[in-house]
Order: structure tokens, then C-alpha cells, then sequence
């Protein structure tokens, strides 16, 4: 049970490095087309600088040091949302907005898909909490630092994901783009948003993309870096200097190049939801409370918590499903290494 959990933890991790770079990538191209429209460098080169960006910052010391990047990374976060939220605000007031359609398809089966999709996609958002909320079980005075941890932590989620989403949702119907910057500076016509909010807001989510990229890389350079590294010598010894430069760039390298070779940001969230984060924060834990605590079968919390694994067993599954045929679909339309990300 240990190393699934393990399993699932790194797939998730990587999913969330490949998206961090492919969106940070995406944020570089949307301010090199707008200062070169006509500029001869594509995405794949700016997934390249962002893996080496990565790869420098990655030779960080250890994940303790990242805590200052955390703390930033927080404040970029309410910042981007912040400034986003007022662009959607003013571009939807705007006459030069596209007409808005909110709409769904005329398909059921596509509502449906669509649905165990967007659980998806939420699973993702919001499964980023399951570590503190795991520690918050433990004893005193753990339990309560880590209750802290997980309060603040889905208090930014909530307030950066809802506000964000909800007035992009409004300014610019069901076509508004997963990267919402993209909606706020269209192809053609005047952008939406003065260019100094739109400009400090794709730095924001570039240096924050950055900050997730180098987070949640950690765990694979862990997993790594127990079987190459000597811990009777120093960490910048050669002997441990070496593997650490060699299995960190390779990692990332790895990541690039999948971001370049399927830039699909939505589903491979879908994906990552779906796979990831529903069986480890809906099914694994109450799996695990029954065979560590071991209630009686017939007793209510024993099958109040097998109701809710089943359930979710089978919404992870559907999920995945909708988020592998959606990806499929997606591919039908677009070449390898696309010069644009697709929703």
C-alpha cells in the first residue's frame, strides 16, 4: 500500500510539472507575440528555457529552502487572481467583448463526459490539500499546526480558483480559454485589459509556475536521489553533485519534452485529476481507515466509508476515461509539438 501511495503521489507530481511548465511556456509566448507578432521562436522553445530556468533553480540545497519560495508563491497567487478577476471585470463591461455564449452542448453524452471531466479537473484543484489533511490527523501539537496549514491552504484555493473562474466564466461565456490571459489578448483586435495589468499579471503567474515547478518536483528528486546518493558524504561533494545534476535535468527534460510534444494543459489537469488525485484523496484514505481501524462490517461508518470508495472508485474511473478520450480527441486535431496549447 505504501509504495502505490508512493506510485500515485510521484505520477501525480510529474503531471503537475509537465502542466506548470507548459502554462509557463504558454505565459512566455503571450508576452514574446505581443512585443514580436511575427517572431520566429515557437512553444517548444519556450518549454526549453523553462526547463532549464527549472534545472538551475532545481540545484536548490533542499526542500526546506524552498520555504521562502512558498511564502512568495502565496502572494503571487492572490496577486495574479486579483489583477485577473478585475481584467475579466472590465473586459466583460467592454464593447469590444466577443459575443458570450454559455451554452452547453447539444450532445447528452458529451454533457456527461464533460461532467467527470470537470470532477476531474476539480479533484485536481483542490487535492492539493490531502498532505496537510492527512497531517492534521496526527497527534498534538502537530495537529493543530497542520489544521492551520490545511485552512489557509484551501482558503486560497477556493478564493483563487472560484474568483478567477467565475468572473472569466462571466466575461467571456464557455469560450473562455484555460489560460485566461489568452482571452484577455485575443488574436485579433485591441487587448481587453490595459497592457501594464496584463504584463504584471503574466509575470506573476510565470514566477508562480516556477515556484509549483521546483515544489512539486521535489518528491521525484527524493525518490531518485535515495538510491544515487552517499549520505556518509557532504550533499555538494562530487560523489553526490554529480547524480543530483544528472537525474534532476534528466527528470526535467523528461517533463519538457512531454509538454512539447503534447501540449494539451486542460486534459492532462483532467488526466492528473482523474488518475491521481481522486483515488488519493477519496479512496485511499477511507481504504485506509478501515484496515487500520478495522470497524465492524456491518457498522455505519464501515459502509458509509465503503459507499463512498466505491463511488469514487467509479467516478475516477469515468473520469479518466473522459479525460483519455477527450485528450484522444484533442490529438485528432493537432499535430505533435503544436505551436499552441489546447483547452
Amino acid at each position: 500500500m505504501f509504495y502505490f501511495v508512493v506510485t500515485v503521489q510521484t505520477a501525480i507530481n510529474t503531471g503537475v510539472s509537465i502542466g506548470a511548465i507548459l502554462l509557463a511556456a504558454d505565459c512566455l509566448e503571450i508576452m514574446y507575440t505581443s512585443l514580436a507578432p511575427h517572431g520566429p521562436l515557437k512553444l517548444y522553445h519556450f518549454i526549453i528555457i523553462v526547463a532549464v530556468v527549472l534545472a538551475f533553480l532545481s540545484q536548490l540545497p533542499s526542500f526546506h529552502s524552498l520555504r521562502h519560495i512558498n511564502f512568495v508563491s502565496l502572494l503571487l497567487s492572490l496577486g495574479y487572481t486579483i489583477l485577473v478577476a478585475a481584467a475579466c471585470i472590465r473586459a466583460g463591461l467592454s464593447k469590444n467583448v466577443p459575443p458570450k455564449d454559455y451554452s452547453l452542448s447539444s450532445s447528452k453524452s458529451e454533457k456527461t463526459f464533460d461532467a467527470f471531466l470537470s470532477v476531474s479537473i476539480l479533484a485536481s484543484v483542490f487535492g492539493n490539500g490531502i498532505l496537510p489533511e492527512i497531517q492534521a490527523t496526527l497527534a498534538p501539537p502537530a495537529a493543530g499546526k497542520m489544521m492551520k496549514a490545511l485552512v489557509l491552504c484551501y482558503s486560497v484555493v477556493v478564493f483563487t480558483f472560484f474568483l478567477s473562474s467565475i468572473t472569466g466564466y462571466w466575461a467571456f461565456g464557455s469560450r473562455v480559454q484555460s489560460n485566461v490571459l489568452k482571452s484577455l489578448m485575443p488574436d485579433s483586435g485591441p487587448a481587453l485589459a490595459p497592457t501594464w495589468l496584463l504584463g504584471v499579471a503574466v509575470l506573476f503567474v510565470l514566477l508562480q509556475l516556477l515556484a509549483i515547478g521546483l515544489v512539486y518536483s521535489q518528491v521525484a528528486y527524493e525518490i531518485m536521489e535515495k538510491g544515487s546518493a552517499d549520505a556518509s558524504q557532504d550533499r555538494f561533494s562530487r560523489r553526490n553533485l554529480v547524480p543530483r545534476l544528472l537525474l534532476r535535468t534528466l527528470y526535467l527534460a523528461f517533463c519538457a519534452f512531454v509538454a512539447a510534444m503534447l501540449p494539451f494543459f486542460g486534459d492532462i489537469v483532467g488526466v492528473v485529476g482523474a488518475v491521481g488525485f481522486v483515488p488519493l484523496d477519496f479512496v485511499l484514505p477511507v481504504l485506509m481507515y478501515n484496515m487500520a481501524l478495522a470497524p465492524p462490517r456491518r457498522s455505519p461508518v464501515f459502509l458509509a466509508n465503503t459507499a463512498v470508495m466505491v463511488l469514487f472508485a467509479g467516478v475516477g474511473a469515468i473520469g479518466a476515461f473522459a479525460s483519455i478520450r477527450k485528450l484522444a480527441l484533442d490529438a485528432g486535431k493537432f499535430k505533435l509539438f503544436s505551436n499552441n496549447v489546447v483547452d
